[in-house]
């Protein structure tokens, strides 16, 4: 059974194919309100979201289909301490479809060797979060045209940043790329991201502790927030949290052409400002992940063959 785990579990071919169908359905939405009729979606999440949740079932209903979800950990039978695998399990009996975040990683992968139905994965820890980065690249596609030859400067976390490592991989799989790497020492990009992504492609990269130095040679500048959640000494993420803060004078030295991403929660690494400044393009990237989570829904469900 076909599900999606990891973003490298998609080809480039299948990529441009959901972009293609996302398009198609901002183009021609009326055509898709009913491609999903009597299909359900569960979300299962055991951990806080509120954009990916919501983007999820925003999708389903827009495609005509319904949603059972959980919000929480606490809310489910995870409280008693049942295992990953048995949640799944049950769920797929009421179900069409799951779309699971979890904090650890490999949950999602669990899920869907357990089950005869298709698994997306909505974040697990820090390793993947492969329907961000679709949403991440519908961005890219819309406002670049292509996905050549551009130079992309990852800012913030980069260590926990499982955003930062999806896209990542995405984008090395496309010629002349290349990646600037913006974060303080104890938050770099981790080794073997380097060594299983960045170096196999021959992606040439750079790592600095300067923002405003690196400004001048992006076309796309992707921040991120330093995540509480991740850290396990309060005292390191009250003194890293700040480190990055993207305001309108900082965004002067950057080209007209450059475009900002954030994979949001905001906290403050962007200041509101900027949101006014046409090259702000993070809550077009909500808008883009549902209309690429329609499109994965339909991909998986043809595939399983129940639509």
């Amino acid at each position: 059974m076909r599900s999606l785990i990891d973003v490298m579990d998609l080809s480039t071919q299948e990529i441009e194919e959901l972009i293609n169908t996302a398009e198609d359905i901002i183009a021609n939405p009326d055509q898709y309100a009913h491609a999903c009729d009597r299909k359900k979606l569960a979300t299962l999440f055991f951990e806080p979201s509120t954009r990916t949740r919501m983007s999820f079932e925003a999708a389903m209903y827009e495609l005509g289909g319904h949603v059972i979800s959980m919000s929480e950990a606490s809310s489910s039978s995870a409280a008693k301490g049942e295992s990953v695998a048995d949640t799944a399990k049950t769920v797929s009996n009421y179900v069409d479809i799951i779309a699971m975040r979890h904090p650890k990683e490999g949950a999602a992968l669990v899920a869907a060797n357990n089950v005869n139905i298709p698994v997306i994965n909505a974040g697990d820890g820090g390793h993947s979060h492969p329907t961000q980065t679709l949403a991440d690249l519908l961005t890219i596609y819309r406002e670049k045209g292509h996905f050549n030859d551009l130079t992309i400067g990852f800012c913030g976390d980069l260590k926990f940043g499982r955003t930062v490592h999806s896209l990542a991989g995405a984008m090395a799989r496309y010629p002349g790329v290349k990646f600037v790497l913006i974060s303080p020492e104890e938050l770099k990009l981790p080794s073997y991201v380097k060594k299983n992504i960045l170096q196999p492609a021959g992606i040439p990269y750079e790592q600095t502790t300067d923002l405003e130095g690196a400004m001048d040679q992006l076309d796309i500048l992707y921040m991120t927030r330093v995540q509480r959640e991740r850290f396990f000494n309060e005292e390191d993420y009250l003194r890293l949290k700040d480190r990055y803060i993207l305001t309108e004078e900082k965004l002067k030295k950057a080209p007209e052409s450059m475009i900002v991403m954030h994979p949001l929660p905001r906290v403050n690494e962007i200041s509101v400002a900027v949101d006014d400044d046409p090259r702000a393009c993070y809550f077009k990237q909500v808008l883009n992940g549902k209309y690429m989570r329609m499109a994965l829904i339909l991909k998986l469900l043809k595939e399983a063959g129940t639509l």
